[in-house]
Formats: structure tokens, C-alpha cells, sequence
């Protein structure tokens, strides 16, 4: 413990980069909680290094909750509307190149169905798709494939 107290910032520093590495590698990027608190405890360590900050345990603790609350407050949205669209575009990237032949009617109730890639997707349309006219899926959702004509 007395260490750690004499090297209170190279501690925070390393303690942050675990806390950075556990969020991505480990966790991959899906809560923004230690990824926060990690920055929080670099920036905060990097400030004891330079003296802007006393290396106590008090100032290392306020420091880190101060530091933390304006990183989440800032940071919040824009990451989560990241990560939000990131997953849009995983989603449909690998249904997107599919076409096929309507074997029924199709429109927006979604009662014809089509196989694809062992799943029994509903098929769904914007506007009235006639049986036998070749579609491409433009969009899936949790069970349902979104279709237009080619």
C-alpha cells in the first residue's frame, strides 16, 4: 500500500489503461461506464504527474468522480448513437445482396414467407409485390425481410 501512495499517478495511469483495456477487449465497447472512469483516471494520473494536481487519495478520488460525471455527460450520446448505427449497418450488410424470386404475394403484413440461410424470414413490402417478380432485401428486421423489386 505504501507503493502505491508514493506512485499514486504512474497507479491511477496503469489503472485507467486496464480499465480502457477490460472495456474494449473484454467487454467490446458495450458499456461506456470503465471507459469513462478509465480516461478519467489517465487524465487525473497525467495531472499528478505534471503538478496541477496533489498526489493525495482525496484530491485522486474527487478528481476521478468530477472527471467521470463531465466525460459520461459529454460523451453519452455521441457514443451511444455510434454505437447504435455501427449495428444498423452489421445488421443488414449481410442480408442486403440477397435476391430471389416471390413465390406468393407480397405486401406490408408480412404473411409470405421465404428461406434464407436456415431461417424462415416473413417477407415484407412497402407497396403490393405480385408472385413470380424478383426482389432484393433492402433492410431485415428481427424475423422479417424488407423487399423491393430489381
Amino acid at each position: 500500500m505504501d507503493y502505491i501512495a508514493q506512485h499514486l499517478s504512474e497507479s491511477l495511469i496503469i489503472a485507467g489503461i486496464a480499465l480502457l483495456i477490460i472495456e474494449v477487449a473484454i467487454l467490446g465497447f458495450a458499456t461506456f461506464v470503465l471507459f469513462f472512469m478509465g480516461c478519467s483516471l489517465i487524465l487525473t494520473g497525467v495531472l499528478m504527474l505534471l503538478g496541477a494536481l496533489d498526489a493525495t487519495y482525496l484530491t485522486a478520488f474527487w478528481s476521478n468522480a468530477i472527471v467521470t460525471g463531465i466525460l459520461a455527460a459529454l460523451l453519452w450520446q455521441p457514443l451511444k448513437r455510434s454505437q447504435q448505427n455501427s449495428g444498423k449497418d452489421k445488421e443488414t450488410a449481410t442480408t442486403i445482396e440477397h435476391e430471389f424470386v416471390l413465390e406468393n404475394d407480397v405486401d406490408h403484413q408480412g404473411l409470405t414467407q421465404h428461406k434464407y440461410s436456415g431461417i424462415q424470414w416473413k417477407v415484407k413490402s412497402q407497396q403490393l409485390l405480385t408472385k413470380g417478380t424478383m426482389v432484393k432485401v433492402v433492410k431485415a428486421e428481427v424475423g422479417a425481410l424488407w423487399v423491393e423489386a430489381v
